[in-house]
């Protein structure tokens, strides 16, 4: 039986869902999980009618599907019943999200600012303010609070030029970076006071001092909190009704969801196209990649790095504190190895390539020694011609069902790629939007764009 992780409203109209293989309900309440009885679940139907009722599927829980499960609660009207199922078969974080190297900011290598780089800078700043807030007031309330460590680092990020040609390319587009993610020219002196025995090239670096770094995993579940927490706060208004439930379990079928509910959006990554209805249809690639969990010996610490900021380089760096840093990651195209597990040939072919790449900027990782390793596999999507590469978004009952009625019922969001945390928050949303209004109309035409060869 599928495991199911539920909260809903405690005070629920009398025309309840039956929970899809659920075999419990709780209701979280100061922190705590507590069974709902099925008499203290209920409520008169004069004290509150409630004008419609929505029900989502939400396939995947990484950073796409707790994106567009948050909006929805949020942005749902306020007359309206809700409840929002998210299936993920391995759980939070399970994917590719989950093993994500964490480094935030809005610009290409190059440097120049992404598409909507402002926009879906704001708004995934302002997610991540939500997820550490709700991750906060768990710890003051939850003595079982399982959020240990940082969420986010704020100690920035540096990127070494690599040569000449790459100096000039950094400096030039680094005139035109956000004022709330300023990119500064800083020597290799100047770096190593930031990064002790950091070595660039060129004798030049670019630091972005306001760029952070995410633990996905503690992100995700902090997500998931701030969710459950929507679903709470509508219990304290009275005037709407929200449930949310996670179940650990796969859907082998799109068109098995559709009698149950308003809208199905798969968020699964790479693993999107293991559903029959998508299979070759969707023009992803997928990219396995490796990522390599170091550790400093208590002999090696000549050099503190726990207040300094990561490198993002050919490979990258992500500082977690002093004695403990992650670096990846590794690129194999087409790989269909969606495990975690990382194999012993695996991982030492991985460690080789990565402190190969790793050693130029950060000589000093030869002191470091190997703790582990883990894998997930991205789903990349294709180039654009004036975007660069941009998630795949919109409707897509044409896929599944043969036709496109005015009435959406299945959607997409995916091909984060290797840009998923800086993209998830607005995109989600806008995919929330477009699917509480039934409007594929609300989503920017270059990230529906995709479709057109299939339409035509």
């Amino acid at each position: 039986m599928a495991e199911a992780r539920t909260l809903r409203n405690p005070n629920p109209s009398p025309a309840t869902f039956p929970a899809r293989n659920a075999s419990h309900r709780i209701v979280r309440k100061r922190g705590l999980f507590l069974p709902v009885s099925s008499s203290s679940s209920s409520r008169s139907s004069s004290s509150y009618a409630p004008q419609s009722s929505l029900r989502y599927a939400v396939l995947g829980a990484g950073f796409a599907g707790l994106s567009v499960a948050y909006h929805l609660l949020k942005h749902s009207p306020r007359d309206s019943r809700i409840r929002v199922d998210i299936y993920d078969e391995v759980g939070l974080g399970g994917g590719a999200s989950g093993v994500s190297g964490g480094l935030v900011h809005p610009y290409s290598p190059k440097a120049k600012l992404l598409w909507r780089g402002k926009e879906c800078w704001e708004e995934c700043l302002e997610l991540l303010r939500v997820a550490e807030e709700a991750a906060a007031l768990d710890e003051l309330s939850n003595k079982n609070h399982e959020i240990d460590g940082f969420i986010i680092r704020r100690r920035g990020i540096l990127r070494p030029a690599m040569s000449m040609k790459n100096f000039d390319v950094l400096n030039e587009n680094a005139r035109n970076c956000l004022p709330s993610c300023r990119i500064e020219r800083t020597s290799q002196d100047a770096a190593r006071n930031l990064i002790p025995y950091f070595s660039t090239p060129c004798n030049a670096a670019f630091y972005l001092p306001e760029a952070v770094n995410i633990n996905p995993q503690r992100y995700i579940q902090a997500l998931f909190l701030a969710c459950q927490n929507l679903v709470q706060e509508a219990s304290g208004v009275g005037l709407e009704e929200k449930e949310l439930h996670l179940h650990k379990s796969s859907i082998n079928k799109l068109t098995d969801l559709a009698p149950d509910y308003t809208a199905v959006i798969v968020c699964a990554g790479a693993q999107a196209d293991s559903l029959p209805e998508l299979s070759s249809k969707l023009p992803l690639r997928t990219c396995r990649g490796v990522v390599a969990h170091m550790r400093l010996p208590e002999s090696a610490r000549n050099g503190n790095i726990g207040e300094s900021p990561s490198i993002l380089s050919d490979a990258w760096l992500a500082v977690q504190n002093s004695s403990s840093l992650y670096m990846g990651a590794t690129w194999d195209w087409n790989s269909r190895n969606y495990s975690r597990d990382v194999s012993a040939d695996e991982a030492s072919r991985a460690l080789v390539e990565l402190l190969s790449k790793a050693s130029v900027i950060y000589p000093s990782i030869k002191d470091w020694t190997f703790s582990g390793a883990m894998g997930g596999v991205r789903a990349m999507p294709p180039l654009t011609a004036n975007n660069g590469s941009l998630p795949l978004l919109g409707s897509i009952d044409n896929f599944v069902t043969g036709n496109g009625n005015e009435d959406i019922k299945f959607w997409l969001f995916g091909g984060l790629g290797s840009r998923g945390l800086l993209y998830h928050a607005l995109l989600g949303k806008l995919t929330a939007n477009a699917v509480l209004s039934c409007n594929e109309k609300l989503i920017p035409s270059e990230l529906i764009s995709w479709k057109k060869p299939y339409i035509d």
